[in-house]
């Protein structure tokens, strides 16, 4: 497992996103917007945002282009979707991104089956492009905790599907993230890291409700060798960047060193 971050949590300027990156001894970004407000990838300016990765050698861990934020029930919508996944792919494959996170859909009673298919014909767009489809638990989403995203895995039933997991969405949903992560167990892509007190309140790493040390530690006990993406909330952002980061990287090495992996 390494340490990466959600740029567009701090700054959606580029450069800022890879100083803060080095400053703080990140190994890689997760890459949601990029530029102006509304420069969503992949549609971001992608010869300079290439130049400064390759620059400094700052891998792309995830991108997100927000995708399946609809309802599921809506299916020819959600189809176009997958055949606007096509342009992010091939945009993954010039920046060297191996994963893509998605959405879980819209929250809504039944669709489940609409929901699946979706999934599937992502996944197998993904599989074409050598690209994991990650599906995120998110608040308000269909899927909120970890058993959910689980189901809906299980119900698309695609070898390639991977979970993007959210311990803090899960516990706010009222799951115990450890049970969330069990029902995820091997088919975790990337995890997304920040806390919360009981109250919803953006709270450190180290002092939240969600376990940290038990979240990785478990992750590693299952093999998981993927991104832990910082989420920062606190303010100053920059400031506790730094706080955060470093608490994440001592957590990694104490996974590392409980699992017998250095």
């Amino acid at each position: 497992m390494h340490a990466a971050w959600l740029t567009d949590t701090v700054t959606p300027d580029l450069d800022r996103a890879i100083h803060y990156t080095l400053l703080w001894g990140l190994d890689a970004v997760e890459l949601r917007t990029v530029g102006g407000a509304s420069d969503r990838v992949p549609h971001v300016n992608e010869e300079k945002l290439r130049r400064r990765l390759d620059e400094h050698e700052v891998p792309v861990a995830a991108v997100v282009p927000g995708l399946f934020e609809g309802p599921a029930s809506a299916r020819a919508a959600r189809l176009n979707e997958v055949m606007e996944l096509d342009a992010t792919l091939r945009f993954c494959a010039r920046v060297g991104c191996a994963r893509v996170v998605v959405s879980s859909f819209a929250a809504e009673d039944g669709a489940t089956d609409a929901a699946a298919d979706v999934l599937r014909r992502a996944a197998d767009a993904g599989a074409r492009h050598g690209v994991t489809i990650a599906v995120l638990n998110e608040p308000g989403m269909r899927c909120e905790t970890g058993t959910a995203l689980a189901a809906l895995l299980d119900a698309a039933g695609h070898p390639s599907l991977r979970a993007a997991w959210s311990p803090t969405t899960a516990v706010q949903a009222g799951e115990d993230p450890q049970a969330g992560l069990d029902a995820l167990a091997g088919r975790v892509a990337l995890v997304r890291c920040a806390n919360t007190t009981v109250a919803g309140v953006p709270s450190p790493l180290s002092h939240g409700v969600v376990d940290w040390h038990a979240q990785l530690a478990t992750l590693a006990a299952q093999g998981f060798a993927g991104p832990l993406s910082l989420e920062l909330h606190l303010e100053p952002k920059p400031r506790w960047g730094l706080r955060e980061a470093t608490a994440l990287l001592e957590r990694i090495r104490d996974a590392r060193r409980g699992s017998g992996t250095g």
